[in-house]
């Protein structure tokens, strides 16, 4: 089939290679010319693993093509996707939608023929049916259909996700649209990926009742160490024990300090906003988003709280930025209010990520940067560990002690045991567990 993607960012970008890779014709549209220029070379901007050498090989064998016009791309696609931002609304924590009303408006205009209009995007309860309206308005001669096709993609592992997907939720207002998005996902059907087709409506507020949901998890489990702290439990036990219910699975029960990322954070908050404006609002998501917040504030005071009470003039190192591990993404990261307090408290801060350094650089003044986790260590009076990166699980703790002014070791991810860490001669602090008792060697630690 011929697709065209309106918007080559995250999402718009590995829809667009995975579909190529799959056999499809694609083009992927972005206004940014110079983004153009470099993705038509196999250049990317972001680290996603996997990603650059799919792009590399489909431009290679034809299939992907990338433009900055739409008139390259939309008359002649049989399938249109808008992938465009949308942050949330400053002022109100909607979500904004300007972006994606701005493309359906521009793809009106170069539609020919039956084309279906996929909504891609994360979009509030509605927006499916006002797409519809606006491309009617502004092209009535127009043969399309509008369905809403919400992505599922894990940054970090957005190739497998898209490819081996758990569920594809299709929503249509029309059975026209169905047997052309059938064909489009043809090629998961020997991973037998349940296609899900819905109504528009239903298949907008699932994208969202699925990320307020996991939310929702992290931060039960974040509560739940800090009652594992007070009561002398081991949140990791208690996290195995309830996720090995098939009720509820392991997944997202890891504690840690809150959830960041481009999605959980402007998605909870967008939903509260929708459920308000329907006059049926989602109490359990509200306290979601005002747990998560406290919560990087609570990491915060656990590292003072391992330096003795004090930071002032005193060197943290810091390893970990990024939200979560293989990706470069600082979005809502909870390493930048970590370590803006830990500023505001008077201490150094010196930090290494292994892709994330240069986006924090534009995030945060005063934080000095280093080429490894042991040069972050040198002469510093605590270490952190923030994001979970597979580099940091393995460390060479005799070197590490050997370099640090103090071992104190401050595990916000709960990567090491109490016994490997304090044979080093390290004071180990951890996330819901007690102190001198061991992690649970069985519990998955990596991130969701």
């Amino acid at each position: 089939m011929k697709v065209a993607i309106v918007g080559s960012g995250y999402v718009g970008l590995v829809t667009g290679v995975c579909l190529a890779d799959f056999g499809h014709e694609v083009v992927c549209v972005d206004n940014d010319q110079t983004k153009v220029d470099r993705l038509s070379r196999g250049e990317i901007s972001i680290h996603e693993p996997g990603l650059g050498e799919l792009i590399k090989s489909n431009l290679a064998a034809g299939r992907l093509s990338f433009t900055s016009a739409l008139s390259e791309a939309v008359p002649t696609a049989e399938m249109v996707f808008i992938s465009v931002g949308t942050p949330s609304r400053r002022g109100d924590g909607h979500a904004d939608l300007s972006y994606v009303y701005a493309a359906a408006e521009a793809v009106a205009g170069h539609l020919s023929g039956f084309t279906v209009v996929v909504t891609k995007s994360t979009v509030p309860v509605g927006t499916g049916d006002e797409v519809a309206r606006i491309v009617d308005s502004a092209n009535p001669d127009a043969d399309v259909e509008v369905v809403s096709n919400p992505e599922f993609l894990r940054e970090g592992s957005a190739i497998d996700d898209f490819k081996r997907p758990d569920r594809i939720v299709i929503g249509i207002a029309n059975e026209r649209a169905r047997t052309p998005m059938a064909e489009l996902y043809r090629p998961l059907y020997l991973n037998q990926a349940p296609l899900m087709f819905t109504d528009r409506r239903t298949a907008e507020l699932t994208k969202y009742a699925a990320n307020a949901f996991l939310a929702m998890k992290i931060t039960f489990i974040n509560e739940m160490a800090d009652l594992c702290e007070a009561a002398g439990g081991d949140v990791q036990q208690v996290a195995r024990g309830m996720g090995l219910d098939n009720r509820i699975g392991p997944k997202f029960l890891h504690a840690g300090p809150g959830f960041g990322g481009s999605c959980f954070p402007k998605d909870t908050l967008a939903l509260v906003k929708i459920a308000q404006d329907f006059g049926s609002p989602m109490r359990l998501v509200e306290t979601t988003i005002s747990i998560n917040d406290q919560r990087k504030a609570a990491m915060s005071r656990k590292i003072v709280a391992a330096c003795g009470g004090e930071v002032r003039r005193k060197t943290i190192g810091v390893l970990g930025l990024t939200f979560k591990p293989n990706t470069d993404d600082m979005r809502e990261a909870p390493s930048i209010d970590i370590i803006g307090d830990l500023l505001d408290k008077g201490a150094r801060v010196v930090a290494y990520d292994p892709q994330g350094m240069r986006a924090a650089a534009e995030l945060m003044d005063n934080v000095e940067y280093a080429a490894s986790a042991y040069a972050v260590a040198e002469n510093a009076d605590a270490l952190v560990i923030v994001t979970e990166w597979n580099e940091f699980r393995s460390l060479d703790l005799a070197r590490l002690r050997r370099a640090m002014a103090s071992p104190v070791l401050v595990d916000l991810r709960n990567v090491y045991s109490y016994e490997e860490v304090a044979k080093h001669g390290f004071t180990y602090f951890s996330v819901g567990r007690p102190d001198g008792q061991d992690a649970d060697p069985t519990v998955e630690t990596a991130a969701e």
